[in-house]
């Protein structure tokens, strides 16, 4: 029996991912890796980032310490990226927070969305700038964003929150129409609920509370949602499978985001 060996989607790319310490990029970096890119972790936890370094291995990763509302240490991440290994192909812009669970606007604090906004939105334009000001001369690469199902509707997030994953989209479109000229594709991944530390923390529910939960309000039934299937997603859009796919925000939601479920006109009757 001819036995094939498995395809190594990203061999000789360089992917610099932002709160890579955790969630999805977790996931993501460990995606990537497997897949034969050198991976940048950017991330503010640096115990866990570390972590994730020994995980994957240190001739495939190192650790840097970044806070994407800060320009320097975007700036440095990506300098220290090329440095590193000589170019970079992939920028994963994935780093995200989260405001107190205020729904009414009246009770909303301005630096609380601020802040918000500082890291959802400013931190993902800055690793944009940056990721350009390496792959415009080598007319090459690929940036991914990571969205929401709060990009595109609202009532699932905070005010803050869903401006911000609708500013993402909007940034994405942008930046690809601009820098499509020089074979660099933009794009966004945007996923349904999953149980990261970010999500449980702010629903405050974990396990299998949790997943009952995102499921019960789930349009597709009988799988869940997890980090995996957004990293998967990540690396379709990041390898050559995807070379003219861009200024798409592509939703890995189970169709949540196309139905209202006030409208029950497909329902089946429960002994069906």
């Amino acid at each position: 029996m001819l036995m094939t060996t498995p395809t190594r989607r990203l061999e000789g790319k360089v992917a610099l991912i932002t709160g890579a310490a955790s969630g999805v990029g977790k996931c993501t970096a460990k995606l990537f890796a497997e897949h034969g890119a050198k991976v940048v972790i950017a991330d503010i936890q640096d115990q866990l980032g570390q972590a994730v370094c020994e995980a994957i291995g240190s001739s495939s990763s190192i650790y840097v310490h970044c806070d994407v509302s800060i320009e320097e240490d975007v700036k440095n991440a990506v300098d220290i990226a090329v440095a590193t290994y000589g170019k970079l192909d992939i920028m994963f812009n994935n780093a995200a927070t989260l405001d107190p669970s205020k729904y009414r606007i009246i009770d909303n604090e301005k630096t609380e969305f601020e802040r918000v906004l500082s890291v959802n939105v400013t931190g993902v334009f800055l690793g944009m700038k940056h990721a350009a000001r390496v792959m415009v001369p080598a007319r090459a690469g690929s940036i991914i964003s990571t969205g929401s199902v709060a990009s595109n509707i609202g009532g699932v997030a905070s005010h803050a929150y869903c401006c911000a994953k609708h500013a993402v989209v909007g940034l994405t479109k942008n930046v690809a129409v601009e820098l499509g000229q020089f074979g660099i594709r933009v794009n966004c991944v945007s996923p349904y609920a999953m149980a990261t530390p970010i999500a449980t923390s702010f629903v405050g529910l974990e396990g299998e509370a949790f997943e009952n939960l995102v499921n019960s309000l789930a349009n597709l039934k009988g799988v869940t949602c997890v980090t995996d299937d957004v990293a998967k997603a990540a690396l379709f859009l990041a390898s050559d499978e995807a070379k003219y796919i861009s200024g798409h925000n592509l939703f890995i939601d189970g169709g949540f985001t196309i139905v209202n479920p006030s409208f029950n006109m497909f329902q089946y009757p429960e002994d069906s």
